[in-house]
């Protein structure tokens, strides 16, 4: 079921509060798609999913080929519990400025724990455009 992204409701909002691991889907250079586990974070004002990763990972690389020279690179980030599922779609970017990186650690540690120290941090943004699923339990 597709939900719109401006106007998502208590019970939407409520799940992508709680602290659930979830998934983030990027593409390969070749196409295919990588998969990896992730925490992200959502800000329902920007309408933004951002998770905090080291610099040069395979989903930093993968974001940064899908721009390079053409369309903002497309990733998913997704968690599911029981019934409740939720797909967060948008163009993504690699976000290396300092407090851009700072409200993602701080967003990150309000939802699940402060992180360690990571001089390599970066953060990637999803502009969410695209949300499939469903959040309520009946």
């Amino acid at each position: 079921m597709g939900l719109d992204p401006r106007a998502l409701d208590e019970a939407a909002l409520a799940f992508l509060a709680e602290r659930h691991v979830g998934t983030l889907t990027t593409t390969r250079p070749d196409g295919s798609p990588h998969v990896c586990a992730i925490a992200f974070t959502w800000d329902d004002d920007a309408k933004l999913a951002r998770l905090i990763t080291s610099d040069g990972s395979t989903k930093v690389r993968n974001v940064e080929a899908g721009t390079a020279g053409g369309p903002a690179a497309r990733a998913v980030v997704a968690q599911v519990d029981g019934p409740r599922w939720l797909a967060l779609e948008g163009p993504a970017r690699v976000v290396r400025d300092p407090d851009a990186i700072s409200e993602a650690v701080r967003r990150h540690g309000q939802r699940f724990k402060v992180p360690s120290e990571n001089p390599h941090r970066v953060a990637i943004e999803i502009a969410v455009d695209r949300i499939l699923g469903r959040a309520a339990t009946s």
